[in-house]
């Protein structure tokens, strides 16, 4: 999908007119840094995702939280807990709200985890 993905990416960012576009707008930001290969994606009629050998992250916008979802994730090291939320044995997601700081560092170490770990599994 590539560019047609991008388009509808941005306007989701545009369209939130709060906190929750500028903080989507940087996570992306902070994935296409640590992955300057990654390829967006727009799935399941308006999630952002972003894949580089498999699925690394998806991204929603919800009433008050963007949240983050690696569909891989319990399987990642992640010595700053930034994969706070979900249980299970596949999927953990990172939950931001209003106010929130994102370490810049330790998120786009996590991206490069994911991908690493993706690229492992093929």
């Amino acid at each position: 999908m590539g560019s047609d993905a991008a388009k509808k990416i941005d306007e989701l960012i545009d369209g939130l007119d709060d906190w929750r576009g500028p903080m989507l707008a940087e996570v992306r930001a902070l994935i296409r840094e640590a992955l300057p290969d990654v390829e967006e994606e727009w799935k399941w009629m308006g999630s952002p995702v972003w894949e580089q050998d498999g699925i690394v992250a998806v991204g929603n916008a919800h009433k008050a939280k963007v949240k983050l979802t690696f569909p891989e994730g319990a399987h990642l090291e992640d010595p700053t807990g930034l994969l706070a939320s979900g249980n299970g044995k596949h999927w953990r997601a990172i939950d931001l709200a209003e106010g929130d700081k994102l370490n810049k560092r330790s998120f786009k170490a996590l991206v490069k985890r994911a991908a690493a770990y993706n690229a492992a599994k093929r």
